[in-house]
């Protein structure tokens, strides 16, 4: 693989020559764990520093000898797709003892090991901050003890700790989310589709009970991407005669011609009065007021098993990175910090303020101050709840505004998961809003054709885990369609418009645009969702699709490399979508953990290839079984799959043999990720409140006029925030012959992949994370995850 030129390069001025490196994982496990211990192992390896297994958790710590041990590159192989954490996590009452962490730090000095990586919960991170400040004290404890020399005092004077946040429960504040999460909202979501099929056969009605003592994430985001009928969480008790209210709602829903009912209940789910909510109190309430058959399903520790997601995995890669970085940069007086992701972005957080933030949480729920606790989870968490009231319960006809605006909403481009739930979305903020609102069947072809009809709240009821696309989509553009497609807007009175697509509905917007000079019926608010499983919208870091995608690129390459287990060595070359977009060749590699990943953005030739071949048949001769390259497609018009394939097994004959697959459509299918159902969701509802704030500042003299830049917008995900840009202002971003934004932000991780895959390469960190302070409210026009 080539490598670009970088404006900083790390280890210039990071060495790790000299310096020992721990990691442990403690607490609860979390999936995802490994990937993070894999990437502090290789990163601490790569930099020159010693890096040391420390098995068991603080336990380990406290007993030494053998569940001390040092790591080697080869001793983290195969562990990226593994769930729990392969290292061991216990709970350890020996370390909340002065005398248990004194025997900790003796092991540790003797080790010679002053850097600490902690993967835990709040538990576990603030166990490690005190170990910290007692460090010197220790010390001096065992200098006159004798067990260690003076010098080791000044030679060893301070500790280093640097935390990351595995917790399934998402209820660490600081970070949008924790290692783990995404991944147990899809044992949760696999678990609520399944038992959908079942309510719906027998008209049944589920109680279902996630996880989340302390925090109701879980049962929220679940609630939101499955559409479920009602949700108790610990946040935010439910009002004095809730059990008429859900009793009522199922009531309704059931008359609208729904064959079931799903109630999502968190395990600390509690009353005005602090007293607990069970799953077997809402079943005998049911049963008793309605009469419906009800069950009830505990999910338990299904929730924290299985194999890691692929978010979940390239999260736990970065920020293990990121905590390597953090300790290199570390100084005496440096706080410990934890690392966070805040959008899309890497953060570091003073690790103190994170606990102390996440304990007022708790302390606001204790004193029955609940707004106050849903505002210190975050604006995400805040955003889910307020999206969920907005989704789930709708307003009688006589409370909904009269706005007397049509809004149309359509598909273009290819299909993606969570197109549908975008549409759910859109649909049913808008007739919040006091809209009629209007679906398109086919894209702008069946606009220019007239398929076009009013759509009802209940129309779209069960759509958020639906696959494809339900109204139809198509790749036809406007352009030579715009006197029909401006006959039939103007026919159905359309006073805005919503589109939900990839590529071609961004260059439909920008020729709706000009055709403004000549039909007045486009000079209306107009916005732009994005939905492609390429990822490459200009304007936008992520795209609705692009997370099932990558879980199911991550799957097939972990199933592919698992048929080659027990077998000669082998090497497999995958072909990935895309277009000229590599973004998923590029996290799909770093999430199952890929050798090379060949694109189109990084321009590479045969003295590349042959690099790469040379550099994998040395790894197989020494360690690994097993080699994974990725390709996607359109990266060189040359250098094929079918080449690739053939130089490979040319050049490792004797070494390896290989074998290709070209994914293809599987890539589309399937259901939505849990990430991709609430992505689309909450960015089609904040689209759908824009369109609203539009049509009421352009409604003048009896008719909607929008005729200025501002008022056609893509709304994309831009770093942490959520932002609305004039799609004319993204022509300059865009590169039009290849389909691709001109500066993609995933093209940093590159690097990275490359570390782990035992590169030397160059890594820039001019972008890494900063130490920031934790703060109660981001920007208004931030929403930093947007996604989850």
């Amino acid at each position: 693989m080539a490598q670009s030129d970088t404006k900083k390069i790390f280890f210039e001025n990071l060495s790790g020559a000299g310096k020992a490196i721990a990691v442990l994982t403690s607490g609860g496990d979390a999936q995802g764990m490994n990937a993070a211990v894999r990437a502090v192992v290789r990163m601490g390896l790569y930099v020159g520093a010693k890096v040391y297994f420390i098995r068991e958790g603080y336990q380990g710590m406290v007993d030494g000898g053998e569940n001390i041990t040092e790591a080697t590159w080869e001793s983290v192989s195969s562990m990226l797709q593994v769930g729990g954490t392969v290292i061991g996590s216990a709970r350890c009452k020996d370390f909340r003892t002065h005398e248990g962490r004194l025997k900790a730090a003796l092991n540790l000095v003797k080790l010679g090991i002053t850097n600490l990586c902690v993967i835990g919960g709040d538990g576990s991170l603030t166990g490690a901050n005190l170990f910290r400040e007692e460090w010197s004290g220790l010390l001096a404890e065992l200098v006159e003890q004798g067990s260690i020399e003076h010098q080791s005092v000044q030679t060893y004077s301070a500790l280093h700790i640097v935390g990351m946040v595995g917790s399934i429960d998402n209820d660490f504040c600081g970070t949008d989310m924790t290692i783990g999460t995404d991944s147990a909202l899809h044992r949760i979501i696999e678990v609520v589709d399944a038992i959908m099929t079942t309510a719906q056969s027998h008209q049944r009605t589920f109680v279902l009970e996630v996880m989340g003592r302390h925090c109701g994430y879980l049962a929220l985001v679940s609630a939101l991407a499955c559409g479920a009928d009602w949700v108790l969480i610990p946040e935010m008790p439910p009002e004095d005669g809730w059990e008429e209210k859900m009793c009522q709602k199922l009531s309704a829903n059931r008359a609208g011609m729904k064959r079931l009912n799903i109630i999502i209940v968190a395990e600390g789910a509690i009353d005005h009065n602090n007293k607990p909510i069970t799953t077997d109190c809402i079943k005998d309430l049911v049963v008793k007021c309605l009469g419906f058959d009800t069950r009830v399903t505990i999910l338990g520790h299904v929730q924290r098993g299985g194999t890691p997601s692929a978010f979940d995995r390239i999260l736990a890669s970065r920020m293990g990175v990121e905590a390597v970085l953090a300790l290199l940069e570390t100084t005496a007086n440096t706080p410990a910090c934890v690392v966070s992701l805040c959008g899309n972005q890497s953060v570091r957080l003073p690790l103190m303020e994170c606990v102390q933030m996440t304990q007022e949480v708790q302390k606001a729920m204790d004193e029955k101050k609940f707004e106050e606790a849903v505002k210190l989870r975050g604006r995400s968490f805040e955003n889910n709840l307020k999206t969920y009231k907005l989704l789930a319960h709708r307003k009688p006809e006589s409370e909904l505004p009269t706005s007397n605006f049509n809004v149309a909403v359509l598909n273009v481009g290819a299909p993606a998961a969570g197109m549908n739930a975008a549409v759910r979305s859109a649909v049913r903020v808008g007739i919040s809003e006091g809209h009629k609102m209007f679906a398109v069947n086919d894209g702008f072809e069946g606009f220019y054709k007239g398929q076009i009809k009013e759509i009802k709240w209940s129309d779209v009821g069960g759509w958020t885990g639906q696959g494809g696309s339900l109204l139809g989509t198509k790749r036809t553009l406007p352009a030579k369609h715009v006197g029909k497609i401006a006959e039939q807007m103007r026919t159905h009175n359309i006073n805005a418009l919503l589109v939900i697509g990839g590529f071609e509905a961004f260059l439909s917007l920008l020729e709706l645009l000009t055709a403004r000079g000549k039909y007045e019926e486009f000079c209306v608010p107009m916005v732009m969702v994005p939905a492609t499983v390429s990822n490459n919208i200009p304007g936008s870091d992520l795209s609705i699709g692009a997370d099932t995608a990558l879980n199911a690129i991550t799957t097939t390459c972990d199933r592919i490399k698992q048929s080659a287990s027990g077998t000669k060595r082998r090497v497999f070359i995958i072909e990935t979508m895309g277009g000229y977009c590599g973004y998923l060749a590029t996290v799909a590699g770093l999430a199952a953990g890929a050798d090379a990943a060949y694109i189109y953005e990084e321009p590479f030739d045969i003295r590349d290839l042959q690099a790469n071949v040379e550099h994998l048949t040395e790894k197989m001769k020494t360690s690994i079984q097993r080699g994974l390259v990725l390709r996607n497609e359109n990266s060189n018009d040359n250098y094929t799959t079918d080449f690739i394939y053939q130089l490979y097994s040319e050049e490792g004959k004797g070494v390896f043999d290989c074998r290709k697959n070209v994914l293809g459509h599987m890539q589309q299918g399937g259901a939505p990720s849990p990430f991709d159902r609430n992505f689309g969701t909450k960015i089609s509802a904040k689209a759908m409140q824009w369109v609203t704030k539009k049509l009421v500042e352009t409604f003048r003299q009896g008719r909607v006029f929008a005729n200025t830049e501002d008022s056609c917008c893509l709304l994309g995900m831009r770093r942490r925030a959520l932002i609305f840009q004039p799609v004319v202002q993204l022509k300059g971003e865009t590169d039009f012959v290849h389909r691709i934004p001109k500066e993609q932000w995933w093209l940093k991780l590159r690097p990275l992949m490359k570390i782990l895959a035992k590169y030397k390469t160059s890594y820039d960190v001019s972008d890494s994370g900063q130490l920031e302070h934790v703060v109660h409210n981001q920007p208004k026009d931030s929403d930093a995850s947007v996604a989850m």
